[in-house]
């Protein structure tokens, strides 16, 4: 198999058509039909790769690897917050994909399945240690943008406020003591939401679990960061 790198001209992933959707789209955030259309296409293309790849052809799932390779270290590093760790989970998810591709029943997307596995190895990652990056009151989204985690919580401050930057540094250790107070599987859920923009039907599907179930997770997450926060909040 080859070596996930990232490609020069990678293909629009499911992600970044969410997003574009979401501002693009119909009210509510709703796909255009171009856009569905161009997601149902996306399907189809991936579905006769991973036919070809089942049978033995191996460029086939390079094909696949190159679709997906930038979205999948994008996800992994939005997790963890640590490239080594995230380049390391990037790695493996291939060639765990890799291995059981076999397996695959075509009952959902190529996209859902390849970041549930993803998804899980990040879990393992993080239950396994509790370090988060420097500045954590900064993330970056999947279209590469920053985006702040106080402003991302309903902040009310005003966003002109000069302090703001200064305390940054300051605001890093309880915010990262914020991040660490939710369990794994409410921090995957928080960020699949608020930094991959995926909906809850497919975190649920991705966690192996239901949308209600996504859904109360993000609550408890979202509560938790809120109180912790609530201090800085002035």
């Amino acid at each position: 198999m080859a070596t996930a790198k990232l490609p020069s001209t990678p293909v629009e992933s499911l992600p970044e058509m969410s997003k574009a959707a979401a501002h693009t789209g119909t009210r509510g955030g709703k796909l255009t039909q171009a856009q569905m259309d161009a997601r149902a296409q996306q399907r189809t293309e991936d579905d006769d790769l991973i036919r070809e790849a089942q049978r033995g052809e191996r460029t086939a799932f390079d094909a696949l690897v190159r679709r997906y390779d930038q979205s999948v270290l994008r996800l992994a590093l939005h997790m963890l917050g640590n490239e080594q760790d995230a380049q390391d989970v990037h790695q493996e998810a291939f060639i765990k994909a890799y291995r059981h591709l076999g397996n695959f029943r075509f009952e959902c997307s190529f996209y859902t399945w390849l970041y549930r596995i993803v998804t899980n190895l990040c879990l393992d990652q993080l239950r396994r240690r509790k370090s988060r990056r420097e500045d954590p009151a900064t993330v970056v989204d999947a279209s590469g943008d920053e985006m702040d985690l106080m402003a991302n919580l309903s902040d009310d401050r005003a966003m002109a406020n000069p302090a703001r930057e200064l305390d940054r540094k300051l605001m890093g250790e309880r915010i990262q003591s914020a991040l660490d107070s939710l369990t794994p599987r409410e921090r995957t859920v928080f960020e699949l939401k608020h930094y991959q923009g995926l909906k809850l039907r497919t975190i649920g599907e991705m966690l192996n679990t239901t949308e209600e179930t996504a859904k109360n997770t993000l609550f408890r997450a979202t509560r938790k960061l809120r109180a912790n926060l609530a201090e800085l909040r002035v």
